[in-house]
């Protein structure tokens, strides 16, 4: 088989099973929306026989006193604020862990934040850590769990791209009377930019879309994140399909947006720190 056909043959390989695999469900659910609560619950992908797109989504948008769009407000909130304290806090780690890299302590923090990767959080403890300090159910404690639940990715891949940077930056700043924020704050940290694009899209869509944690850290109807709404449609007794299905993919809307929109961004930040230049 010459090149340009295997090449050929991958690529449409590759397209079927892309289509399987992402647009097949996305057509499912987008579809299932669509439709009225009798139909939906029969779980096929034909086309509705009557379209009752609107009044889905006015519904799922209206429903429980707009519990929704509380939720939205929520997990915004929630994300931003995330995404800006593990920000600032593990590029500052990242910094510190390498330009002291080989020192008594490194070898033990380095293990450590690789140990946060494998260890599950302790969800009871945590809860009990929050309630004695007072932020159980408050959106400054879940702030804190998501921050330290993200925060080994993050500093790992902001210390192996600071090592593109090279020490003699460092040096010929101190020399012009540089301290150590103005330093990082003026001239390390602006050329974290591929980098903190990556953290800054991956850890926003895992903790918009976080069922767990504020199901255990942040409970209660005025304090639903997305996730949560899902609730809303389902019981014991009877499950409103058509409704779920548009509720989620109203919450599915914002990650997307986010991903179309950064995707390459992601993939550089990725792979810029895997040579050291």
């Amino acid at each position: 088989m010459s090149r340009s056909k295997s090449q050929w043959v991958t690529g449409l390989i590759s397209l079927l099973l892309s289509t399987l695999i992402f647009w097949v469900p996305f057509y499912f659910v987008i579809m299932n929306s669509f439709k009225n609560s009798a139909e939906a619950s029969l779980f096929n992908m034909a086309l509705p026989t009557a379209f009752e797109a609107l009044n889905n989504y006015k519904t799922v948008l209206t429903a429980d006193d707009y519990m929704v769009v509380r939720a939205f407000y929520n997990s915004t909130v929630l994300t931003v604020f995330s995404i800006v304290v593990l920000v600032i806090v593990c590029s500052m780690a990242g910094f510190v862990l390498q330009r002291r890299e080989g020192g008594r302590a490194s070898s033990l923090i380095n293990f450590l934040i690789l140990t946060g990767l494998m260890i599950p959080p302790a969800i009871v403890p945590t809860i009990w850590v929050l309630n004695g300090i007072g932020l159980f159910k408050t959106m400054t404690g879940l702030t804190l769990v998501e921050v330290a639940l993200h925060f080994p990715f993050a500093a790992i891949l902001y210390k192996a791209f600071m090592a593109t940077i090279p020490k003699e930056l460092d040096e010929s700043a101190f020399i012009d009377g540089c301290g150590g924020l103005r330093l990082f704050f003026s001239i390390v940290f602006p050329l974290l930019k591929p980098v903190t694009s990556t953290i800054v899209v991956l850890t926003a869509v895992g903790i918009f879309n976080d069922f767990v944690n504020p199901l255990y850290f942040l409970p209660g109807s005025e304090n639903a994140t997305v996730q949560l709404t899902l609730y809303n449609f389902t019981s014991i007794y009877k499950t409103e399909w058509n409704l779920l299905f548009a509720d989620i993919v109203l919450i599915s809307i914002p990650p997307l947006v986010l991903f179309l929109f950064f995707n390459k961004k992601i993939v550089a930040g990725m792979t810029a720190g895997a040579v050291k230049g």
